[in-house]
Formats: C-alpha cells, sequence, structure tokens
C-alpha cells in the first residue's frame, strides 16, 4: 500500500479549510484516510497551520510520500527539516549568473524615435478617414 501525505477539503462551499492526512494513494481526496497530522487554514492571514511533527516525519521515515503543497507546509513548520536534516530556505535570493555583462556594445535607440516617424503601414487617423468621406460623397 503507498502511503500519501496530502490535503482534503473540509469546510463549507467557498471556505477551504484543509486537513493534512496520511491515506492510501489509491483514496479519493476526500475519502478515507489512516490518520490526521494537522489542519491549514489558507483564508485567514497569515496562513493559520498546525501540524503535529512527530506523526508527520514518523509517516515519512516509514516511506510516505508527501504532495508539493504538503511539503511546503511541512517545510514551514519545520518538518520537513525535521526529516532530512538540512534546514530550507524557502526565501532565497535568486544566485546571479557568472556570464560577463556586455558593456562594449552601444545601446539600442530608443523608440521614440520609430513613432514619431509615419510609415507606409500605419492607419489613417479618424481625421484622414473624415476628409476621403467627404469628398467621397461631393462626386
Amino acid at each position: 500500500m503507498a502511503v500519501k501525505l496530502r490535503l482534503t477539503r473540509v469546510g463549507k462551499k467557498k471556505q477551504p479549510h484543509y486537513r493534512i492526512v496520511a491515506t492510501d494513494s489509491r483514496s479519493p481526496r476526500d475519502g478515507r484516510f489512516i490518520e490526521i497530522l494537522g489542519h491549514y487554514n489558507p483564508r485567514t492571514e497569515p496562513s493559520e497551520i498546525k501540524v503535529d511533527n512527530d506523526k508527520a516525519v514518523g509517516w515519512l521515515r516509514n516511506g510516505a510520500q508527501p504532495s508539493d503543497r504538503v511539503r511546503k507546509i511541512l517545510e514551514i513548520s519545520g518538518a520537513w527539516e525535521q526529516f532530512t536534516g538540512q534546514t530550507v530556505t524557502t526565501h532565497a535570493p535568486a544566485a546571479k549568473s557568472a556570464a560577463p555583462a556586455k558593456s562594449a556594445e552601444p545601446a539600442e535607440p530608443a523608440a521614440s524615435d520609430e513613432t514619431t516617424a509615419p510609415t507606409a503601414d500605419a492607419e489613417p487617423t479618424s481625421s484622414d478617414t473624415a476628409a476621403s468621406d467627404t469628398a467621397d460623397g461631393a462626386e
């Protein structure tokens, strides 16, 4: 039996509240589960997360696979760090690439130069169409 850690939806219509559960992977989302590990309420600011870390780590050590969202919740609660033994940085700054910047090339001309010169593909303005309408009507 493959065990997954995932969210089951509880709460009223348009008011989601989730349970974090250990369940058989073949069970439906809101179906039968093995054990409740915690709760997650995304509607509060900040989101309310309550997880029994000891139970979650126990299931992870027994081979349970967390869903993507549950893994993020476990990282926030500290259970994932307890399981892996590594610190998890959720908001790490992006690493800068080692490629050198091209500063020797001249900059492109500004886009405003292109907009001032009329082109042959430009559509006629409303004053041009009004003048052509009056000329057609005079014939």
